[in-house]
Order: structure tokens, then C-alpha cells, then sequence
């Protein structure tokens, strides 16, 4: 089953939250004129994915449609600082990730926006771990041990994909080969999209990758998960180890997407976003088809996104500058 069946199928039998509407707020978005939520990676992914399931279900809530735009280029940055330059009337906010909240900043020298200055979160919306995955048709490995073994005897290396230089998969796919001694050369691609083919033609040896992008694959056998760079295992994957389990300790890496709008938007703006948000992610039925597409549903304050972001900054710089990766 693909991401995008897997999360999408049977949605439309959860129940719609109630309008949050009141006059003045409505004004404030300008009646029931469209708002545009731009994602700043291509179709298909996860970060796609997961908004589309929220703009659904806020469009609902809010009694107008929110309508997602895919603005995808410059590991994020291209359809980001789309948002951070428009309008603050809540008519445009932007789905990011930590690598355009907590990474970004330190990958490119020069970005198009402030992330401090030029965005104000909404709130946090979903979280997922990284996998690393193969394919059983490419490699015997049946444990990452037997991977990382397999790997250290390959007189050239091996190769790795990722969605981007500096992402999140690429920094995590970089501290574990620095750790265990093999010798990999890193392969970007622009998104999942292209990263799963690849994987599955054999282009590249592994990836360590949004277990949201890869779920219904390992479901399916296509692919073949090695561990799970969460705290606990996945609870839909319960025979796939943590990373901990498969004798890498203290590899704790997981994934989290945000809603943001331009800074300057009011409070209020804010709030009713907010709340249409966490009503989205405190449903029962949307926690366990965000579960069962390998994410789980985030509900938080916008002040609680900004902290997550500002307190992952610190590491997140230190993983930059010791992988040595630039992006322009």
C-alpha cells in the first residue's frame, strides 16, 4: 500500500470538527475566500501527504476551503519564503519541517527569509521517526548489523539516498555511517518520490528515511526496514527495532512538520488556525490513520511549536558543520 493510500484511505468517515467561526475572525480571513497552505517539497511525500489529510479536514472546520499548493525547490526554502512574504491576513500559511524551522538556517549561506523573524508558527502537526530501509531484491541484509558488516566490505563503500542535501535524512544517514566506520557516498534526490524508486531499482544501497515515506512499502515486503531511529518501535511494525536495539545507542532522531504564517498575522488569526489544527489532531480516527501511515498527529500551541524549534536549533547546527554539508 503506498503513503499516500495508506493515510488518505477511509478519511472520509472521520467526522468533521465544528465551525470555529465568529464574525470578527472571519473578516479576518477574509469571509470564505480560499486559504492557500503551500508545501514546499513535491507531491507524493510525506510532508504532501499529511497536509493534504489536515487542509481537508480544516477546511471543515474553518467553513472554507484550504487549498494546498506545492511549491516545491531549495530544500524547502523556495515555497517557505512564498509564505513568510505574503500577506499576514491568515489567507496563506506554509506546511514546514525541522529542516526548514531548525536546519536550513545553518545549511545555506545566504536564505531568503528569517526564520526567527519572518515566520510565526501555528502549531505542531505531526512527527515521525526516520527508517533505514533496503531492498530485499538488492541486498541479503536481514538486520542492520548484517548491513553495516556487508557495508565494510565493499572496497568502494556503498552509496545512500536522501531527499536533500542537508535534510534530515541525510544529516541522520551521515551521523550513522561517521559512527559505525563504513564508507558511504551520499546520493540526494529532490523528495521520497524519487528516493523509493531508486531504493527499489538498486541505484543506491539504503536510505535512512521518514518511515511515513517508506510504511506501506515495508508493509507490502517491497522494502525491508532495518530499525527505527525512535525511542520505542513503531507500533504497527512491531518486529522492526529501535535503533538502540540494533546496537547503535543514543540515535534518537525524529521528524516533525509545523503549520506557519507570515509574521505579523494577529493573534487571533493565529488561535482560530490553531484550534482548527489540534481539532484535526485530537481525532480519534485521524491518531490512528496517522499511526497506521507511519506519523503521528501533533497537537500544541503555537508557542510550544516555536520552543521545539528554538530548543533543537543548538543540535541540529552541530550536526551541520561536523557533517561538512553545504547547500549552496
Amino acid at each position: 500500500m503506498t503513503l499516500r493510500r495508506s493515510l488518505l484511505r477511509a478519511t472520509l468517515a472521520v467526522p468533521a470538527a465544528a465551525a470555529l467561526c465568529t464574525p470578527a475572525l472571519a473578516q479576518g480571513l477574509a469571509g470564505q475566500r480560499p486559504i492557500r497552505l503551500i508545501v514546499p517539497y513535491p507531491p507524493g511525500g510525506s510532508t504532501d501527504v499529511i497536509s493534504r489529510l489536515y487542509a481537508e479536514r480544516m477546511s471543515a472546520s474553518l467553513g472554507q476551503p484550504v487549498v494546498v499548493e506545492n511549491r516545491a525547490g531549495a530544500s524547502g526554502n523556495l515555497g517557505t519564503d512564498t509564505v513568510a512574504k505574503a500577506a499576514p491576513d491568515g489567507l496563506t500559511i506554509g506546511a514546514v519541517t525541522a529542516s526548514i524551522m531548525a536546519i536550513n538556517q545553518f545549511l545555506f549561506r545566504s536564505m531568503p527569509f528569517d526564520t526567527e523573524k519572518d515566520l510565526v508558527p501555528i502549531g505542531l502537526a505531526w512527527e515521525t521517526p526516520n527508517v533505514a530501509v533496503l531492498s530485499p531484491d538488492k541486498n541479503p541484509s536481514k538486520t542492520l548489523a548484517e548491513f553495516i558488516d556487508w557495508a565494510k566490505k565493499k572496497p568502494d563503500g556503498i552509496t545512500y539516498g536522501s531527499t536533500g542535501i542537508g535534510q534530515t535524512t541525510h544529516l541522520s544517514s551521515s551521523m550513522l555511517f561517521s559512527r559505525t566506520g563504513v564508507k558511504a557516498t551520499h546520493v540526494p534526490y529532490r523528495g521520497a518520490a524519487q528516493t523509493v524508486p531508486a531504493l527499489l531499482a538498486g541505484d543506491v544501497d539504503i536510505a535512512l528515511d521518514n518511515l511515513a515515506s517508506h510504511i506501506g512499502l515495508i508493509q507490502e515486503g517491497r522494502m525491508r526496514g532495518l530499525a527505527v531511529t525512535g525511542a520505542t518501535r513503531w507500533p504497527t511494525l512491531p518486529n522492526i527495532p529501535t535503533m538502540a536495539e540494533a546496537g547503535i545507542p543514543d540515535f534518537v532522531i525524529t521528524v516533525w512538520g509545523a503549520f506557519v504564517a507570515p509574521a505579523g498575522t494577529p493573534p487571533a488569526i493565529i488561535e482560530r488556525l490553531n484550534g482548527a489544527m489540534r481539532q484535526v489532531a485530537q481525532d480519534e480516527a485521524m491518531q490512528k490513520r496517522f499511526i497506521q501511515g507511519g506519523a503521528l498527529a501533533l497537537s500544541s500551541t503555537a508557542e510550544e511549536a516555536a520552543a521545539r524549534a528554538n530548543r533543537e536549533r543548538p543540535m541540529w547546527k552541530q550536526v551541520v558543520q561536523a557533517s561538512g554539508a553545504r547547500a549552496d
